[in-house]
């Protein structure tokens, strides 16, 4: 096997500087009751920061807006209690050495009328639509944009104010942010949609209000992806000119690392090379990139909540190490697998992969 030095090589860029290349995944949990991260919470990451895990992004915690949650028991950014819940968290991590972020999330129309800590209230989306073709809603107002855009930025400021070493905005998998992006579900045919460029101005405003909220050097990530939980073959660049016009206008907002989500890190992204989707976003913008998507494991997730267990795969781990190797990607983000081992990125490095926890439902129903 490549050898794993090369997962544990140091990375630095510009005020983010960790010990390794390994970066625990951003995974909910739903393990805050009232939307406030207990101690429990702060032991979670801990344990992982402890073992070796470079860089945590924690499980979307949402923003300062009435329909950003579909469950109380999701993390708040925002308030009293929940920030002091996270301070706790900043704490546990950094006393071990660790480095994290906040994921900050806000589900859009994700969320189920009903839910979440105001269920009178209808869900928020640029067009109100839940997939293509079905409307809930009403589109989204000039003030519901404009609303929305401050609360991430109040949450960067948060994340600032308590310690956090940056941020992670959640743009991805069909969440309100990728509903603006995606086609799909964005209709509208004013500033904010109509076209690719236009669909994305609302990222763009979210990560200029972040960076004017904080200041020049605090790291700001996006994590973006191809897919949706609306529909899992969805693409919103199909060709490699779509989709360095897609991160162009992102990567001039003041992006800083791009968390680039595959289901299966080892797919190439287009016909005729094998890089995948954090390698051509890599070589389109010059931003450093996470990849993610089935590490160590030979089932992606959505077999996973099928019922299928997933063992480990040494196959695609060496597929991994000779990626991080030719620096196809900076960063590589571990899921599932670790949730079943806390200690999966000591064990690697001690090169005990034979003794890593295999994976199985059961483990999401655990919290250690």
């Amino acid at each position: 096997m490549t050898s794993v030095d090369t997962l544990f090589r140091p990375f630095k860029h510009g005020k983010l500087s960790l010990e390794n290349r390994i970066v625990m995944a951003p995974m909910t949990r739903s393990h805050s009751p009232n939307q406030v991260p207990g101690q429990d919470v702060a032991d979670y990451y801990r344990r992982r920061a402890e073992a070796e895990v470079g860089l945590i992004i924690t499980e979307g915690t949402t923003v300062d807006h009435p329909v950003a949650s579909f469950d109380t028991n999701v993390p708040a950014f925002h308030g009293e209690a929940a920030l002091a819940g996270w301070a706790n968290v900043v704490e546990e991590v950094h006393r071990v050495g660790g480095k994290i972020v906040p994921q900050l999330w806000h589900v859009g129309m994700a969320r189920k009328p009903g839910s979440g800590p105001h269920p009178d209230l209808p869900s928020a989306g640029p067009s109100g639509l839940i997939k293509p073709g079905k409307q809930v809603a009403e589109p989204m107002s000039e003030q519901d944009v404009t609303d929305v855009i401050e609360a991430f930025a109040k949450g960067a400021a948060a994340a600032k104010s308590i310690g956090m070493d940056g941020i992670e905005i959640h743009g991805a998998h069909g969440y309100l942010v990728d509903q603006f992006f995606w086609g799909g579900t964005n209709e509208r045919s004013d500033a904010w949609g109509g076209n690719q460029v236009q669909r994305a101005r609302f990222a763009e405003e979210i990560v200029k209000a972040c960076r004017a909220a904080t200041d020049p050097d605090f790291p700001i990530i996006l994590r973006f992806s191809q897919w949706k939980q609306q529909d899992y073959d969805a693409r919103l660049a199909p060709t490699e000119a779509e989709l360095e016009a897609f991160l162009a206008p992102l990567t001039d907002a003041g992006v800083d690392i791009f968390h680039c989500s595959t289901r299966r890190f080892w797919e190439p992204e287009f016909d005729g090379s094998t890089m995948n989707l954090a390698g051509w976003t890599k070589k389109m913008t010059g931003k450093p990139t996470i990849s993610v998507g089935s590490v160590s494991l030979n089932q992606e997730f959505l077999a996973t909540f099928a019922g299928q267990d997933a063992s480990n795969d040494a196959d695609h781990m060496e597929d991994l190490l000779e990626r991080m190797e030719a620096d196809e990607f900076d960063l590589i983000a571990v899921g599932r697998a670790l949730i079943s081992d806390h200690e999966w990125a000591k064990k690697i490095h001690e090169g005990r992969f034979n003794d890593l926890n295999e994976f199985s439902k059961e483990a999401l129903a655990t919290y250690y």
